[in-house]
């Protein structure tokens, strides 16, 4: 049975339509579900007219009809309607069947609800369920492959890491992150939102769902409804579950022999192959070196890094109470959860503790309120410095700590094993509390006000404490040779942040129905003010190094900050909606947006939309076409707006500073004042126009459904830092300039159906964007990318690659780089020169070119669900069909930083002088050479892959006790489940790398777990 919030929401829907009973003939009765429970809110209408009534809380109804031979149609959200001739019935009762088409389903849109039916924009739901099966520390990874259309990506799985989340693409060149909006409100991030919390989650795609955010919803909108109490409900819950993390791939490298011949290899290259092939490491020690390592091994080490510092797994644990009640005057469902990460390197967890309380209620028939509270503790420790990337850099042959277990020197002081053991600390606090507070009153029947008022509070810390860490002579403890390379003194630094962010709302509802004519209108105002302070204090040269407090640091190296900024906004908007028969529909939307980031006279922007519905199959063309059971078309056009860039971009602010002066022999600080931002006083919004072509389909009596869309988006102003010359000596100023063209398309296309006692259902998604740019008034260098017009986002750009040299005479007949090229490097194609035509050299100037998009494309993912007689399964896929990826730094690069390790991919795959002319012909990577770095590692389609991957998600399984054994051991229901996610992984990229974790980045993780969830 629906929720009691669906139920409300359907008594206004039907409880305004100004009906006028007749006097002819009364008929009564009750309207039961398949379960023969009553169904409160139930609509009764006579047929052909405007008469009708709900029924009350039992299922109960009355209505009066003209005639003995009037038709009544009994309707409930989610349910199939029927329709019975009265034949001098006095009464009538009524049994309704859950519709499977899910399309009576009320969804959650901005500013209120509306069956799914009835939707002419984008709009996808996710259940509370979906998510919760998916186990995922935050809820921003757990919508990774679920929804068409949303790209959600990560590049660690770090406790406390988020992933990204995009809507149809990147609409902008600044801020894309969606608006996230919880029970109506804005909030900051989606992952302070625990995953246990969550009713169902809408996504807003197009204009014409998404413009009644206006400015901020340019780039999707991502709404998050959370869970209520039902009335007559009284339960508690509690959930617990363990597991462990372990990483989907470790790089490998190779043995400390192999290393140093390696080494060898490369210092003799770049010595041009003289008569000493073992330039750095001796012969003899290459040879023996495992002898000389089991007699003196702090002298001749072998240090396993990754193996010191990874442990092999990293355990988590979850605990969730919630409690829920309600009654017929208040409703009441209150939730703590708490959350422990460890990780898999010491001196890193993820604490997070969450509780939330919802609260209903019906002061009077007309009058009823919303209370809601919620609070979140986050703590992330952390070591003083991320340890993955030295880890993986640091070779063989460096000690980390001596046999006696002091801290060894590493690479002269690049010891990371010694920074993390003993290098200090840094915490991070985050302290969230906010609410709700809505007060409702239905004036009429259909006509209803709201009232909301939500404040938010943050309270955020930060302490870093980092020590200077001494390493001594391996045979002599008396002699320090020096300190790690990270911190030279102790030294402790802490931040205080504190924000608050307010947000009012007053909305006017009204519904009518008359006839066969339904119609829908909502206007209504929000403000936002936020306020955010920082402060920053520190000391150094800490003589103690056990008591990290800032009272115990020299006062003559203290060190403080401080710094404040707020930002508001104001909106009028509104929202008509109607439909004719459940056949044709339209909707407008207009909203009316003020923002202090702009100058008064260039504030206010309007973002209208327009869309509409067709709900073919109830065309009597098409009432009798055998296996389809509905079709709907549907479009949209509409503008949404972005203001996501500093807060006084047309002022001219004046930063202060302290600055340094010599009086005589004294040297004295003085505050100093200038300006540093160049003013634009006419910067204004930048806006997105949006059309979306959509078409709904189901099949086979709803068990088969299709959807599928077309869109495209144009953003125009968008804002751009503005690029001046130096000697102005201001900042780059942003300015409305350049445009971007985003065009693509989804496909969801799934199957449920039941077959005795089993239930299953199958679902796949299929989704791609490319997002090119327009006219800039300017190029955007980006390193190995470029922005330029007729340019994907963030393009690759770099050099043409032709394989590698073979020889030397080949070098000389050749384009090349510089004069360091050689036989086994990368060889590059001459495009072009100043006159146009190839000039006989590579640079960068001429030569490079545009090498393809970077975003992932062809996006997709998959569920299967199984439900047997207490038994539950669930499979989830994900992956990406197509992604230019670039192989770089500690992937392929060898001897990194000119004493790092050495890939263990590139053994055996590179052009060595060893080698024969054959062998050299089939391997995959260029000579071992450090001045060849700059030809070999340019960035160029060498080292661009498919990055496509598939990825086996998620796979779940649990059982559900026999009610009949709950009952005797006094509960209401007992479930024990298993979970494991990112199991498995097919794709091009090298051995030891996932195809989502960046080169330096903390591992993508499989989890494993198991729970148990109690209901009393």
């Amino acid at each position: 049975m629906k929720t009691k919030l669906l139920i409300w929401f359907w008594l206004l829907y039907v409880g305004g339509t100004g009906l006028v009973p007749g006097q002819s003939f009364g008929v009564s009765g009750t309207v039961l579900d398949e379960t023969d429970q009553p169904l409160p809110g139930a609509s009764i209408l006579v047929k052909g007219t405007s008469t009708g009534t709900v029924t009350d809380i039992d299922g109960k109804y009355q209505i009066n009809v003209p005639s003995p031979e009037s038709t009544l149609v009994f309707s409930f959200v989610g349910y199939i309607s029927k329709e019975i001739t009265v034949n001098n019935q006095e009464v009538i009762d009524v049994s309704l069947e859950a519709d499977m088409s899910e399309l009576g389903e009320v969804v959650v849109v901005g500013y209120g609800t509306q069956k799914k039916s009835d939707l002419t924009g984008a709009v996808a739901t996710i259940g509370g369920r979906d998510l919760a099966d998916r186990r995922t520390p935050n809820l921003s990874q757990a919508l990774q492959g679920q929804v068409s259309g949303v790209m959600v990506t990560r590049n660690n799985n770090a406790p406390g890491s988020s992933a990204n989340i995009r809507i149809r693409g990147i609409t902008t060149i600044g801020d894309s992150n969606p608006l996230i909006i919880m029970d109506g409100v804005p909030v900051n991030s989606i992952d302070h939102i625990n995953p246990n919390d969550v009713e169902s989650i809408s996504v807003l795609k197009d204009a014409a769902s998404a413009s009644i955010y206006g400015s901020r919803a340019a780039a999707g909108v991502i709404l998050v409804t959370t869970k209520r109490a039902k009335k007559g409900e009284l339960s508690l819950n509690y959930n617990f579950e363990y597991g462990t993390e372990v990483p989907t791939r470790i790089p490998e490298y190779v043995e400390v022999t192999r290393y140093m011949e390696i080494v060898n290899e490369l210092r003799w290259n770049d010595n041009g192959n003289d008569g000493n092939e073992y330039p750095l490491y001796p012969q003899d020690m290459v040879e023996n070196y495992q002898e000389l390592n089991a007699s003196n091994p702090d002298l001749y080490p072998n240090t396993d890094w990754v193996g010191l510092i990874l442990k092999n797994n990293a355990p988590r644990q979850r605990h969730s109470l919630d409690i829920s009640g309600g009654s017929e005057a208040i409703r009441t469902k209150a939730s703590v959860v708490y959350d422990k990460f460890d990780a898999l390197y010491e001196g890193r967890t993820f604490e997070r503790v969450t509780t939330r309380i919802n609260t209903d209620g019906n002061i009077t028939k007309k009058l009823g309120f919303t209370a809601d509270v919620f609070l979140r503790r986050e703590i992330l420790n952390q070591p003083s410095i991320d340890p993955i990337y030295y880890m993986n850099i640091s070779a063989p042959v460096y000690a980390a700590e001596w046999q006696d277990g002091r801290v060894a020197e590493g690479k002269t002081g690049a010891n990371i094993y010694g920074q993390l053991k003993y290098g200090g600390f840094r915490q991070n606090w985050e302290n969230q509390v906010g609410g709700r507070l809505g007060l409702n009153y239905e004036i009429i029947d259909g006509l209803k006000v709201s009232a909301i008022a939500s404040p938010n509070f943050g309270f955020n810390k930060g302490k870093n404490f980092q020590k200077k860490v001494t390493y001594t002579a391996w045979d002599d403890p008396t002699v320090t040779l020096g300190t790690l390379q990270w911190a030279n003194s102790t030294n402790l630094s802490e931040s205080r942040n504190d924000n608050y962010t307010v947000t009012t709302q007053f909305l006017v509802n009204y519904d009518k129905v008359i006839g066969k004519h339904s119609l829908s209108m909502m206007a209504g105002n929000e403000s936002y003010q936020a306020f955010y302070e920082n402060l920053g204090a520190s000391r150094d040269q800490f003589l103690l190094d056990n008591y990290p407090y800032l009272n115990l640091g020299p006062l003559e190296f203290r060190g403080n900050s401080g710094s404040a900024f707020e930002n508001a906004y104001n909106s009028w908007f509104g929202r008509v909606n109607y439909n004719y028969d459940g056949k044709y529909f339209i909707q407008g939307n207009l909203r009316y947006d003020a923002s202090s980031r702009f100058a008064r006279d260039y504030r206010w922007g309007s973002f209208p939309s327009f869309s509409a519905g067709w709900v073919l199959s109830e065309e009597t063309f098409l009432q009798d076409a055998g296996t389809l059971s509905f079709l709907k078309l549907r479009g949209s056009y509409g503008t949404l707006g972005n203001e996501r860039i500093g807060n006084y971009p047309y002022q001219s602010t004046i930063g202060f500073s302290n600055v340094l002066f010599h009086q005589g022999s004294n040297v004295v600080s003085s505050q100093s004042a200038a300006q540093w931002q160049y003013a634009i006083p006419d910067i204004s919004w930048e806006k997105t126009a949006s059309y979306n072509i959509g078409v709904d389909a189901n099949f086979f009596n709803y068990r088969l459904r299709f959807t599928g869309e077309y869109f495209k988006k144009t953003t125009s102003d968008m804002l751009l830092p503005l690029e001046i010359p130096d000697y102005i000596g201001f900042d780059n100023p942003d300015q409305n300039t350049g445009k971007m063209f985003t065009e693509g398309w989804e496909m969801d296309l799934g199957w449920a159906d039941d077959i005795n006692d089993l239930s299953y259902s199958v679902s796949f998604n299929l989704s791609d964007f490319r997002s090119v740019m327009g006219d800039l008034g300017g190029i955007q260098f980006l390193g190995n990318q470029v922005r330029m017009e007729d340019s994907e986002f963030d393009e690759w750009y770099g050099y043409v690659s032709d394989g590698l040299y073979q020889s030397e005479e080949e070098v000389t007949n050749s384009a090349v780089m510089n004069a360091n090229v050689r036989a086994g490097d990368v060889k590059y194609v001459d495009i072009s020169g100043p006159n146009g035509e190839p000039d006989g050299r590579i640079s960068p100037e001429y030569d490079r070119v545009l090498l393809g998009g970077s975003m992932p494309r062809y996006l997709y993912g998959g569920n299967i669900r199984l439900d047997y007689r207490g038994f539950d399964f669930g499979v989830v896929i994900q992956g990406v069909g197509k992604q230019n990826s670039r192989l770089s730094g500690l992937m392929v690069q060898p001897i990194m930083e000119n004493w790092g390790h050495v890939p263990k991919i590139l053994d055996g795959e590179y052009w060595s002088t060893y080698n024969t002319d054959q062998e050299n012909e089939a391997v995959s990577y260029p000579r071992l050479s450090r001045n060849s770095d700059g030809n070999n590692f340019a960035m160029s389609d060498f080292w661009l892959i498919n990055g496509a991957y598939f990825r086996l998600k998620n796979i779940s399984l649990g059982y559900t006790l026999p009610q009949s054994l709950v009952d005797r051991m006094g509960m209401q229901n007992i479930r024990v489940y298993t979970n494991a996610t990112d199991l498995w992984t097919i794709d091009n990229y090298p051995p030891g790398w996932d195809p989502e974790v960046s080169a330096s980045g903390y591992p993508i993780t499989s989890s494993f777990l198991m729970g148990v969830s109690v209901q009393f």
